[in-house]
């Protein structure tokens, strides 16, 4: 019968402490990176924040940084690696620091953007950096790297987090209520008067409206008539596109009914029969 020698015994006590060790750290921080994205997707729900996602995406980043480091701690060589870096602490620091300037970068302009919150996730914007448009669409997403931009033509642009800090954004959404201009043109006999009743009706009757009074001015005249103008207040830009939309189809219907005239250019052909 082979028995086995004090040596080999204390290596075997050593080896199943190493890998009961191991299988705890990778199960701590498993359990630490479940509970972190249970969590977030709890609040995410709640509210579709963008400083939620940002926050997200630096937890887990952190949480798997952190248990990767200390897998491989377990390890004689990983020890003797990090012995290394710390004799040449200074060097090491500088070059790793210069070659991740850029992603680092990312990181603390993330944190710029989800402080100051100049814009957020189902909101508008338009991205301008310099004197070119960078992005233009509805925000989607943001990670510790970049900010995820759905565009109207179906391409979804992804800017990094540095570009979207130092671009001027503009923001539709940024206050409570979205406004956009309606304009219809009346001819010189029209009733502006009964104009402006038939607009007031159907902005009333128009749900998605916020504003149902708003001033309805007369902008401007041409060769055909008064061109009126006002503004249409709601809370979203998708609403605002359909309220518009609404708003068209039943003035002008209404127009139409009750004798407003809205001019436009007619062509007259007139024929003339040559004699033989």
């Amino acid at each position: 019968m082979i028995r086995s020698s004090p040596d080999q015994k204390r290596c075997m006590e050593i080896n199943s402490g190493k890998l009961i060790s191991l299988g705890s750290t990778v199960l701590i921080f498993g359990i630490l990176l479940y509970i972190s994205n249970a969590s977030f997707k709890k609040l995410l729900t709640r509210k579709n924040s963008l400083v939620f996602k940002f926050l997200k995406s630096a937890v887990n980043i952190t949480i798997l940084f952190v248990g990767i480091y200390s897998v491989m701690a377990q390890f004689d060589i990983a020890r003797d690696i990090s012995a290394a870096i710390l004799q040449s602490g200074t060097l090491i620091i500088a070059v790793l620091t210069f070659a991740a300037q850029q992603a680092l970068g990312n990181v603390i302009s993330g944190f710029s953007i989800s402080a100051s919150r100049p814009l957020e996730v189902g909101q508008k914007v338009k991205i301008v950096h310099g004197s070119s448009t960078v992005a233009e669409g509805i925000v989607q997403d943001m990670t510790v790297r970049h900010v995820v931009i759905a565009q109207y033509d179906g391409q979804t642009c992804i800017i990094p987090n540095s570009v979207v800090d130092q671009s001027v954004i503009i923001n539709t959404n940024y206050t409570k209520q979205v406004g956009n201009f309606l304009f219809f043109e009346i001819s010189y006999t029209s009733s502006i008067e009964k104009a402006r009743e038939l607009i007031y009706k159907n902005l009333a009757e128009e749900e998605l409206v916020c504003q149902k009074h708003p001033g309805i001015l007369v902008s401007s005249v041409s060769s055909n008539g008064m061109i009126l103008k006002f503004t249409v207040w709601t809370e979203t830009v998708d609403e605002n596109f359909i309220a518009c939309s609404n708003l068209r189809e039943h003035i002008v219907r209404d127009f139409m009914a009750n004798g407003i005239e809205i001019p436009y250019n007619t062509v007259d052909v007139n024929m003339r029969k040559e004699e033989a």
